[in-house]
C-alpha cells in the first residue's frame, strides 16, 4: 500500500511514522512539501504519490491564535483537507483525517458521542469543524477521527510546559474545570494503524469516530500527575485566553469500540508511556 502523510514533523505525524509502515510504504510530506493552505502544493504532492492511503496529520493548532487568523485556520483546517478528500475521491483512496474535542460547546454533562450536535466556542473549533464537512461532502472514504489534548514527547504541548515550570521552580496554577482525557500521540498513532486495518476497504465502517484514551481527569489533575507536586487549581475565569474552552471535552468511544474493537488505554497508561520516553532522552526528567 502507498501512504501519504502529511504533518510528518507534528507531534502525531512523528508518532505516525512509526507505526504507518507496518501498513505499506510511506511518503511523509512536511509543510515545504504540502502546504495544507497552498491547493497546488496538495495536489502536486497526491499526484507524485497516487496514494490507496493519505494520513493527514497537519493541521493549524494554536487554538489562541486562531482567534487573530481565522482566515488561515479556515484554510489550513477546512480548505486544505476539502483539497485532499478531492484527490482521495480521485485516486480512491482511504483518507483518514484528525479533528477536535473543540467542535463541541462543553455544555453536556456526559462524554460527547459521535451523533451530539457539534457546536464549537472558538475559531479554531470552528475551522475543525468546516474541514469535517467539507471532507464528508466530497463523497470519498473517509475516517475522521476526533481525539483530545494531544501531547507527546517533542514538540509545544502542555506536557512539556508543566515539566518546564516545575523545573524552573514557578507556582503552578492550572484550571480545574475542565474536563477531558489527555491522549499521547503515541497512543493514538497506534490506534489509527488498527483502525485502518480494520476499516481495510469497507464502505461500512468509514465514517467519524471519537477516539481519545480512557478515563477523564482535569488540566490541573494532568498536572498533578506529571509533574508529581502541588498544584494550586483554578477556575477556568482566573486564567482567561483569547479562545473560550469547553468544560466538558471527554468524548464516548463506544462506536470505536463497538465497530473497530478498538479500545485506547487508560490516559495514566499513556502518561506513564511518555514519561519513561522522556526519562530516556533526559535522565534528569523524575
Amino acid at each position: 500500500m502507498r501512504i501519504l502523510l502529511t504533518g510528518k514533523n507534528g507531534q502525531v505525524g512523528s508518532a505516525l511514522l512509526e507505526t504507518l509502515p507496518a501498513l505499506g510504504e510511506v511518503a511523509a510530506a512536511d509543510r515545504t512539501q504540502l502546504d495544507l493552505a497552498d491547493p497546488d502544493s496538495i495536489r502536486a504532492a497526491v499526484r507524485s504519490v497516487e496514494p490507496q492511503l493519505i494520513v493527514n496529520a497537519g493541521a493549524y493548532t494554536a487554538v489562541d491564535q486562531a482567534e487573530r487568523e481565522e482566515q488561515l485556520a479556515l484554510s489550513v483546517n477546512r480548505d486544505g483537507p476539502a483539497i485532499l478528500a478531492e484527490e482521495a475521491e480521485r485516486v480512491g483512496a482511504l483518507l483518514v483525517h484528525f479533528s477536535t474535542d473543540y467542535v463541541f460547546d462543553g455544555e453536556k454533562p456526559a462524554p460527547y458521542a459521535e451523533t451530539d450536535a457539534p457546536n464549537p466556542l472558538n475559531a479554531y473549533g470552528r475551522s475543525k469543524l468546516a474541514g469535517e464537512e467539507a471532507i464528508r461532502a466530497s463523497g470519498c472514504r473517509h475516517l475522521i477521527l476526533r481525539t483530545s489534548w494531544v501531547y507527546a514527547a517533542t514538540g509545544r504541548n502542555f506536557l512539556l510546559t508543566m515539566l518546564r515550570l516545575a523545573r524552573e521552580g514557578r507556582p503552578l496554577r492550572v484550571v480545574d474545570d475542565q474536563h477531558g482525557a489527555p491522549t499521547s500521540s503515541r497512543m493514538l498513532a497506534a490506534a489509527v494503524t488498527q483502525a485502518v486495518s480494520r476499516v481495510g476497504g469497507s464502505e461500512a465502517l468509514g465514517g467519524t469516530y471519537h477516539m481519545s484514551a480512557a478515563g477523564s481527569t482535569t488540566w490541573c489533575g494532568f498536572a498533578r500527575a506529571i509533574v508529581g507536586a502541588e498544584v494550586t487549581p483554578i477556575r477556568s475565569s482566573e486564567y482567561p485566553t483569547p479562545a473560550r474552552r469547553p468544560s466538558n471535552s471527554l468524548l464516548d468511544n463506544a462506536k470505536l469500540a463497538t465497530q473497530l474493537s478498538i479500545r485506547l488505554a487508560p490516559w495514566q497508561e499513556g502518561l506513564r508511556e511518555v514519561l519513561d520516553e522522556l526519562r530516556v532522552r533526559h535522565p534528569a526528567v523524575r
